[in-house]
């Protein structure tokens, strides 16, 4: 088959596009030919290689896939050859409390498709548990249901399970134009909360205001901070949903209202974020980590997409063999929504 592989760390350069061994499925596992692998900043992670953490070369990047099962394992009952299908991209134990508990996402094996030890969606043929596989929602192309996984899981599992975000409430969506930005644009609106959204380009304001976001805020002209008091008078928001990291911490710690909380998924542009205690103890703030999202939690918010209420957002789709464009295009932050590769 072909497939995008990794056999060393560093730049765009080093995905390369060739042959690869088909895999070879387990009793448990669902063969998917692959026809839709979306783009996230952990491809981007893997890639470049993180301190502490080593992959087995070569290795196929992807999490977010959609596609056509191809084979299944005589243990499978829940899917069949012939249908289209996504993936939940969250694999585990299976058994331990938290998996059987439904937090899943909490469990001590956690790891994602196509990080670190698991081979993704870069590829022609992926396989993946068979309680991984779930039915490809309405009429959605197999581009817009590689699009909605990782991202709107983690947004979920950000605002509804973590943050617990009301009706009336004020939301501060960071990073607006990025995957799971625009995912929690979507979800704050739906909830019925006021939604505010930074981008940094005037065309990415005008496509956050379009998903719903009442107000918006050009970050590289104006101190967001500064912004969303004067937004609410002062008071600030009772949310923050931060997805960036060192950049932006300290100003949506300054952003919040008393009692605020503030919900965090990763850190792309760095992880030593300053936090000025006074702020935290004397407002009564809160700090939420937030990590994926259970496969309850993507089963649930799949019913959204096929009423309507949630749409993916798909910025570019480029063919498998440009996936180091795709890459550079997520670099230099110039997508709204999410990248896809078109594999077959």
């Amino acid at each position: 088959m072909k497939a995008v592989r990794i056999h060393e760390h560093g730049g765009v350069e080093k995905l390369k596009y060739e042959e690869a061994p088909e895999p070879k499925i387990s009793p448990d596992e669902v063969l998917i030919q692959v026809k839709s692998c979306a783009l996230n900043h952990i491809d981007i992670f893997i890639r470049e290689g993180l301190p502490g953490i080593k992959i087995p070369f070569p290795h196929i990047l992807g999490c977010d896939i959609s596609g056509v099962v191809a084979d299944v394992g005589d243990g499978v009952r829940n899917v069949k050859a012939g249908n289209e299908v996504l993936v939940s991209p969250g694999v585990t134990c299976g058994r331990c409390l938290e998996c059987l508990s439904g937090r899943d996402n909490d469990c001590r094996e956690y790891q994602i498709l196509g990080a670190y030890k698991i081979d993704g969606g870069y590829a022609e043929y992926v396989k993946v548990p068979g309680v991984n596989v779930i039915p490809k929602p309405g009429d959605l192309s197999f581009d817009e249901a590689a699009s909605i996984p990782l991202v709107f899981l983690t947004a979920w599992h950000m605002l509804v399970t973590q943050a617990q975000l009301k009706v009336g409430e004020d939301v501060l969506i960071l990073a607006g134009g990025s995957g799971v930005g625009s995912a929690g644009i979507q979800i704050a609106k739906m909830i019925g909360a006021r939604v505010i959204a930074t981008a940094s380009t005037e065309e990415k304001l005008e496509k956050a205001k379009a998903l719903g976001a009442d107000d918006l805020i050009h970050y590289t002209q104006a101190d967001f901070a500064q912004e969303v008091k004067r937004l609410t008078h002062k008071k600030g928001v009772e949310v923050v949903f931060e997805n960036t990291g060192q950049e932006t911490w300290e100003k949506s710690i300054l952003s919040l209202a008393r009692r605020g909380r503030l919900v965090t998924c990763g850190a792309t542009t760095g992880y030593q974020a300053m936090t000025d205690l006074r702020y935290l103890y004397s407002k009564n703030l809160v700090l939420y980590g937030s990590f994926m999202g259970s496969k309850g939690d993507l089963l649930h918010l799949l019913k959204f997409f096929e009423k309507g209420k949630l749409k993916p957002v798909v910025d570019q789709v480029f063919p498998l063999k440009e996936a180091g464009k795709a890459q550079q295009r997520m670099e230099d932050r110039k997508q709204f929504g999410k990248l896809v590769l078109e594999v077959s």
